[in-house]
């Protein structure tokens, strides 16, 4: 895929999201703030939420819509969105700070007004969460505003995934990517399961990700390792500052850390090479050959005593040894000869 004129895929550098959500903690200075920091810590991209209370949920305070676990154990969903939410008026601004340094801007849209209001602004590509991954209707209408998608996959099942892949693809777009999520707050690294993403990008053939909610930079070293095109973190100025997604977000030095641990994963992994590298071409007189280890006199016999293999490298390769086992010298040869075909008589 391609997301504002860069490749997104194998032999591409991992694309890298920072996920503000509402590490903003309602203060617009403070959003503003961390797209400049996410610039510096190395991001490619930061990450909105574009919803309210109400586009979520409804306003009840019933055994269904309280939160009895995790994290969040004793919130209200109501009462949790109204918490994290980025009101929408801050998000042309947002969107004009992050062109100013040079940094992507995406946005999660929750329902169909989100996405018109999005459209308006011009966004240029879109994401959609795990657990939005069963609103076929949503998605589709996403997917045919024909921009380029990052889907996470949290939670989904093999035909769940197929349905969501298929809701974008049935509206004509083939811009897509999907993630591999773990949503679980903070998720645990015994329950990523990263080998997935081999068989999600065997499965669909398009770029894959990881979500990644785990603590550290650790998984998403090894995502990129096992082949992730993308990659997502959530991302705070400071964890002191309460919010709902502080405790499982990323400080700045921490995700410029978990960065340079990615591009050092990418320069080792490398292309496919056989043979010498250029930092091996010195070391490679320090091989095995076949040398002359005891005196020879014209017209010996080479023998097991005579000759062997040994470093360093300047004789025969030893593969010939067989070979010139009992042939004759031409000339004499002395202790500490490398060995070449045009000592031996025919």
């Amino acid at each position: 895929m391609e997301i504002n004129g860069r490749k997104v895929g194998d032999g591409c550098p991992a694309y890298i999201i920072a996920e503000l959500s509402a590490n903003h903690a309602g203060s617009r200075e403070r959003a503003l703030e961390m797209i400049s920091l996410a610039r510096e810590a190395g991001a490619d991209c930061v990450k909105i939420q574009t919803y309210t209370a109400d586009t979520l949920t409804i306003d009840c305070h019933n055994k269904y819509f309280d939160i009895s676990e995790g994290t969040w154990k004793g919130e209200n969903l109501y009462s949790l969105y109204q918490k994290g939410y980025t009101p929408w008026e801050w998000h042309e601004e947002l969107k004009r700070e992050a062109e100013r340094v040079g940094i992507d801007f995406l946005s999660t849209p929750f329902d169909r007004t989100a996405v018109d209001f999005l459209e308006d602004l011009g966004m240029s590509f879109y994401k959609i969460a795990s657990f939005e991954m069963v609103d076929i209707p949503l998605i589709e209408y996403i997917a045919s505003k024909g921009k380029p998608i990052i889907m996470s996959t949290g939670m989904g099942t093999l035909e769940e995934m197929e349905e969501a892949v298929e809701a974008v693809y049935g509206q004509g777009n083939r811009q897509l990517a999907i993630m591999r999520c773990s949503s679980a707050y903070p998720a645990r690294v015994e329950e990523m399961n990263l080998s997935t993403l081999a068989d999600m990008k065997e499965r669909f053939r398009i770029p894959v990700g990881l979500s990644d909610h785990s603590m550290g930079s650790f998984s998403a070293s090894v995502a990129v390792a096992m082949g992730a095109n993308l990659i997502e973190k959530h991302f705070c100025a400071s964890r002191a500052i309460e919010n709902p997604d502080a405790s499982f977000s990323m400080e700045p030095e921490e995700f410029r850390q978990m960065v340079e641990a990615v591009r050092e994963v990418e320069r080792a992994k490398g292309i496919v090479s056989y043979g010498v590298s250029e930092q091996e071409q010195s070391n490679l007189r320090f091989r095995r050959s076949l040398f002359v280890v005891e005196d020879i006199a014209a017209g010996e016999a080479l023998t097991p005593e005579n000759i062997r293999s040994i470093r360093p490298s300047y004789g025969l390769k030893p593969k010939y040894y067989k070979e010139v086992l009992g042939r004759r010298a031409r000339r004499p040869l002395s202790k500490g000869t490398p060995l070449s075909f045009e000592d031996l008589e025919e």
